[in-house]
C-alpha cells in the first residue's frame, strides 16, 4: 500500500461543494423563516 500523508489530499472541490450545501440550507432557512412570519402576519 502506498503511505498515506495526512493533509496532503486537494480537498478544493469538497470545501466548494461544502460551501455551496451550506449557502443553499442557509437562503432555504431565511426563506422558510420569511414565508413562517408571513403566514403569522397574514393569518392565511
Amino acid at each position: 500500500m502506498a503511505e498515506h500523508k495526512h493533509g496532503s489530499m486537494d480537498i478544493t472541490t469538497q470545501e466548494k461543494t461544502f460551501n455551496g450545501f451550506m449557502n443553499f440550507v442557509a437562503k432555504s432557512v431565511m426563506v422558510i423563516l420569511a414565508l413562517v412570519v408571513l403566514l403569522a402576519i397574514f393569518n392565511v
